[in-house]
C-alpha cells in the first residue's frame, strides 16, 4: 500500500472512520463543507481515488456508491508504523529510537500485547 495520505485525503478518511458503516459520499461532503470550502465533486474525486488505491471499499447503491474504509483507522497506522521500520535503516535501531519515546504506561500496554501474543503463538 502506499504510504499516507494526502491532506484532503486524511481528512475524508478521519470522517469515514468515525463514522458506522457504509456511507454515501453527500453524507462526507456535508460534513466536509462545515469546516472549509469544497466541492461536491472533488469529495467525489478523492473519494474515488481512496478507492482506487484500496484505502476504500465501495458498492453501488441506486445511483450512488456506499464507502466504508479497507483497514480500520489502527491498522492503517501498523501499517505506516510497518512501512517505517522497513524503510528506516535498521530496524534494530529504529524500534530502540521509537520504544525510548515511550511512556511508562505505553510501555506497559506493549508488554501486555507482547504477553498475550506469545500465548497465542504457543496455542497454535
Amino acid at each position: 500500500m502506499a504510504r499516507g495520505f494526502g491532506d484532503l485525503e486524511a481528512v475524508v478518511m478521519d470522517c469515514l472512520w468515525m463514522r458506522e458503516g457504509a456511507t454515501p459520499v453527500r453524507e462526507v461532503f456535508e460534513d466536509l463543507r462545515h469546516h472549509r470550502e469544497i466541492a461536491y465533486t472533488t469529495v467525489m474525486s478523492t473519494m474515488d481515488n481512496l478507492h482506487r488505491k484500496g484505502w476504500l471499499s465501495r458498492e453501488r447503491h441506486g445511483k450512488a456508491y456506499l464507502y466504508w474504509p479497507s483497514l480500520t483507522r489502527e491498522q492503517y497506522s501498523a501499517q505506516l508504523m510497518r512501512d517505517a521500520l522497513d524503510d528506516g535503516g535498521r530496524s534494530d535501531l529504529v524500534l530502540t529510537h521509537f520504544l525510548e519515546q515511550f511512556s511508562d504506561d505505553e510501555s506497559a500496554a506493549l508488554r501486555k500485547v507482547l504477553r498475550r501474543l506469545a500465548t497465542r503463538k504457543r496455542t497454535r
